[in-house]
């Protein structure tokens, strides 16, 4: 028997559920880029107009404001690269965080075990989402809103209950 034959059943279960969750940012690289240039060129502007009025140390407070902004962008895009990902198997629910450093952390369950739980406010919605599994809580989906969360949640909901349901094979004749 070689390698080739054996039979591996992990490779050979579907997929019940599968999302990868990121941080939502509203400005893009070019809206990114047309904002700084705006900002940069009324800067310069009312930068120019204090130093014909005498008061030329304006013009580098201006460029240090329009430094300062630069640099909270780049962070903020630079936090933007998290991600988690969460895929479901009959037999597994994986949860793989990677943080905007680079940091991989990840956890593998049973989800015939796991609970979702929700917490929330009756105005504002679904707070957070946790997997629960033998005492243990993880926190989920921390980076989606309310209503994405909403969504989330019946979705992976659905996928648990496939799971605890079984595996159900149709073959074809």
């Amino acid at each position: 028997m070689t390698a080739g034959n054996d039979f591996d059943p992990a490779l050979d279960q579907p997929t019940l559920f599968s999302a990868r969750v990121t941080p939502h940012r509203s400005l893009n690289r070019t809206g990114f880029t047309v904002l700084m240039a705006f900002i940069g060129v009324v800067s310069f502007v009312a930068g120019i107009a204090f130093c014909l009025m005498g008061a030329w140390p304006v013009l580098g407070f201006f460029g240090l404001d329009l430094l300062v902004i630069y640099w909270a962008f780049r962070v903020n895009f630079r936090s933007a690269s998290a991600t988690e990902d969460i895929v479901m198997t009959p037999s597994e629910l994986r949860v793989r965080r990677v943080n905007h450093r680079g940091h991989v952390m990840e956890w593998t369950l049973n989800p015939l075990w796991v609970q979702l739980e929700k917490t929330g406010d009756p105005e504002f919605g679904i707070e957070r989402l946790y997997l629960v599994s033998r005492g243990r809580r993880l926190s989920v989906g921390h980076f989606l809103g309310p209503e994405e969360k909403e969504s989330f949640s019946k979705a992976l909901l659905a996928a648990l209950q496939a799971a605890k349901r079984g595996i159900t094979y149709n073959p074809v004749i």
